[in-house]
């Protein structure tokens, strides 16, 4: 089994920043695709960033501009830097990996942004 770790979330105020981090562990040959989607209170899960093994960037329109994902393939490590933080963009963040075989979600991290 694959076991991702998820840190970062916390309580920001608007214009603020913040960064997840996702670690994975477990029984990884190769992985094809590292995202981040997030779940708002009400609403459907939705694609934030993801990024491919061969380097092509995917952004949702909402966050274009003030997000940035990357990933670290010696450790296994998607980021998600976070800036300008809206109250809109609180939710619950998940991270998600893509094998060969399978994908995987991670426990989730909160993120909240308040005044």
């Amino acid at each position: 089994q694959v076991q991702l770790v998820e840190s970062g979330g916390g309580l920001v105020q608007p214009g603020g920043s913040l960064t997840l981090s996702c670690a994975a562990s477990g029984s990884i040959s190769d992985i094809y695709v590292m995202g981040w989607y997030r779940q708002a209170p009400g609403k459907q899960r939705e694609l934030v960033a993801v990024v491919s093994s061969s380097g092509p960037i995917t952004y949702a329109a909402f966050v274009k501009g003030r997000f940035t994902i990357s990933r670290d393939n010696v450790k296994n490590t998607v980021y998600l830097r976070m800036n300008s933080l809206k109250p809109e963009d609180t939710a619950v963040y998940y991270c998600n990996i893509r094998l060969a075989s399978n994908a995987y979600w991670g426990q989730g991290t909160q993120v909240t942004v308040s005044s």
